[in-house]
């Protein structure tokens, strides 16, 4: 029995994220003994992303959303060295250009997904534009917004539709 126990406290447990669920489970236990148990938690909880047709993304959290260009934009550009983001406290309206990217390889204009009044916007793309190719979806975020108009969210692609675009048309 104390060996038993011995073993049972050598064994490592691991937490594997999937989905909206967390499973902890134990790493080397045999399968007819191993239970797993399902625990829901708000860490592997993200917030719904959207697109746009021209690859902005929005995350909105009450009424403030957070806006970026999604990975295939960013790849599509190569190496981002130039970032112009909107002013803090500027109107925009949904499909107004209101920044600009410039790569080794092009240059794109920033369209706002949604209409409202800036935020913030990253000041650290500005000084390290790279951050949009390293990490388009967290640290390379660009500008928060807060929303004028909700409902403009409707007209947006949600993940599955945006991948579905990507596949379909060229870009």
């Amino acid at each position: 029995m104390a060996r038993f126990v011995t073993q049972i406290t050598k064994l490592a447990v691991r937490t594997i994220c999937v989905q909206d669920s967390q499973f902890l489970a134990t790493a080397s236990r045999p399968a007819s003994i191993f239970k797993i148990r399902h625990i829901t938690t708000s860490q592997c909880v993200r917030a719904e992303r959207w697109y746009t047709d021209k690859h902005e993304w929005i995350t909105v959290e009450g009424n403030i959303g957070t806006v970026g260009i999604s990975h295939y934009a960013q790849d599509a550009l190569g190496d981002v060295v130039y970032a112009q983001l909107p002013d803090v406290g500027v109107t925009i309206s949904k499909n107004e250009e209101c920044g600009a990217l410039e790569s080794v390889k092009a240059a794109s204009e920033v369209i706002s997904p949604i209409s409202g009044k800036v935020l913030e916007k990253n000041e650290a793309v500005e000084s390290k534009p790279g951050l949009i190719n390293s990490s388009c979806y967290e640290d390379g975020w660009l500008f928060k917004i807060e929303l004028s108009n909700r409902e403009e969210i409707k007209t947006l692609m949600d993940e599955k539709s945006y991948d579905q675009y990507l596949k379909s048309d060229p870009h």
